[in-house]
């Protein structure tokens, strides 16, 4: 697990940029931290939420991450990975389960990790567009899909996310502090 904060993720390749924060490790963590939030909210397993999200790219410490460029021209075997990466672990049936029911998408938890997975992605994005990325600003305001108006939305499985995509687009990722400045110490 610790080779994910080496693994940088390869959108910075289509975005022009190099960001060393912006690692498998780092995109995790927030993920399941986002996932937490949808599944509660959602009335879901969160504990098997924020699992799935720490789990969901545990393949990438051995094959890199790829992107969507990447994946048109590159076979990578996750299953045999994440088989060699978990068993005889303890709780190893447990991982890999959770690890295949997020891969099949089938079950309300693992729609709402992926959702976590995406919201992440896009608060990035939004981020980079805020820092003057013209790439990231291009990709919020879908100029590189065909259904402009919904691209992020078509992505994600539940109302709850697309609710919060569309927030996300709304706002300024530093908004949160803005009333919290001071030129006072605390006495």
């Amino acid at each position: 697990m610790g080779t994910l904060r080496k693994i940088l993720r390869m959108h910075q390749q289509a975005f022009l940029t190099s960001d060393a924060s912006d690692n498998t490790a780092s995109h995790s963590f927030r993920t399941a931290v986002i996932g937490y939030f949808l599944a509660k909210a959602a009335e879901a397993d969160a504990d098997k939420v924020m699992k799935m999200c720490l789990l969901h790219d545990t393949e990438e410490s051995r094959c890199g991450d790829q992107n969507w460029v990447h994946k048109r021209y590159v076979k990578v075997f996750e299953e045999e990975i994440r088989q060699g990466q978990l068993k005889g672990l303890p709780n190893s049936e447990e991982l890999l389960g959770l690890s295949k029911e997020y891969q099949e998408r089938q079950t309300k938890e693992a729609k709402l990790a992926k959702d976590a997975d995406i919201l992440d992605e896009l608060l990035l994005i939004k981020e980079y567009a805020l820092m003057g990325n013209q790439e990231a600003e291009g990709w919020l305001k879908g100029l590189h899909v065909k259904d402009q108006n919904h691209k992020h939305e078509m992505m994600m499985h539940t109302d709850l996310a697309k609710r919060m995509a569309r927030e996300v687009l709304k706002q300024n990722p530093s908004e949160w502090w803005d009333n919290l400045w001071t030129s006072k110490r605390r006495k």
